[in-house]
């Protein structure tokens, strides 16, 4: 994977719509009419909302089906540089939800 804002992929993950569209692709592809249904929004912002993880390989899409590379998220999420500030992100996603 080309260099990109590990802070800003980690921000996304944890954006609440995404992690439910992440968790949906999680076992397999799913069209994009559905993943829009399960999380309320237009097709067009479930692109906007992966256009980021898009980019940087870790989602697919073909047609109108999205995919996820597995091993690609996995390594990201391992990596220990991620939880430096784990205080910060769950503040951050404690915002979100609240």
């Amino acid at each position: 994977m080309a260099e990109y804002d590990k802070e800003k992929i980690i921000e996304r993950i944890f954006d609440p719509n995404v992690s439910v569209v992440l968790a949906e692709l999680e076992n397999g592809g799913k069209e994009s009419a559905y993943l829009a249904e399960k999380i309320g929004v237009s097709e067009d912002e479930i692109k906007n909302r992966l256009a980021y993880l898009i980019d940087c390989s870790l989602v697919k899409i073909e047609s109108t089906v999205y995919s996820v590379d597995t091993d690609k998220l996995a390594k990201v999420m391992e990596s220990d540089e991620n939880y430096e500030n784990v205080m910060d992100g769950l503040t951050k996603l404690d915002s979100y939800l609240n």
